[in-house]
């Protein structure tokens, strides 16, 4: 992994993206390919190359699955690294294209501004939150039976469910989830495949 993980505002992690590329995702439920396109969400889709390529997605853990509706992941599983990046967030992009099945959108909270490095993956037609600011930065192209099988059995996380609580993944890292949540699917690695 980078050593540059750490300093979200350096350089080599703040490079504009190729106008569309490839990221492959290698997981333990086997690989998912997302075509991203800098059209649709510049900001996002450069932050989204810049973790990829500098390894920040490795042994992430996907930990909030919810049936019909998204598959989470991008909180690293090592709290020193994650804690650089907490507040690393970027400025909002316009919605250009939406939350339909296989498209892959940042997360964020209800403030502007709020994207980091977590990022879902759509299962459904979820259109509903693009008037909420969710643009979608690229869609999955091969593999996306793959994410339909990712485990979905803890659910909501904390405080309103049983899964993963996203501020002791913060803390504590992958030591918590594998722990108390052994059977979250996980990215093995995650690597640009190819640029245009």
């Amino acid at each position: 992994m980078s050593e540059s993980l750490g300093e979200p505002a350096s350089a080599e992690l703040n490079m504009t993206a190729p106008e569309t590329f490839r990221a492959r995702f290698e997981t333990s439920k086997g690989t998912f390919v997302v075509e991203a396109h800098r059209a649709w969400s510049p900001n996002g889709v450069d932050r989204f190359y810049n973790l990829v390529r500098n390894g920040f997605f490795h042994e992430v853990r996907f930990f909030r699955v919810i049936d019909g509706f998204m598959a989470q992941f991008g909180i690293n599983g090592n709290p020193e690294i994650q804690g650089a990046w907490r507040s690393a967030n970027i400025v909002d992009d316009p919605v250009v294209m939406g939350n339909t099945r296989g498209r892959v959108s940042f997360a964020k909270t209800g403030m502007p501004d709020s994207r980091s490095t977590q990022l879902f993956i759509n299962f459904g037609d979820n259109s509903r939150l693009d008037e909420m600011g969710f643009s979608a930065i690229g869609e999955v192209v091969e593999g996306l039976e793959v994410v339909d099988a990712l485990h979905a059995g803890y659910g909501e996380g904390a405080p309103n469910g049983n899964g993963p609580s996203q501020g002791r993944i913060q803390e504590e890292g992958n030591a918590y989830l594998e722990t108390d949540f052994p059977q979250l699917d996980y990215i093995e690695r995650a690597v640009i495949a190819s640029e245009n």
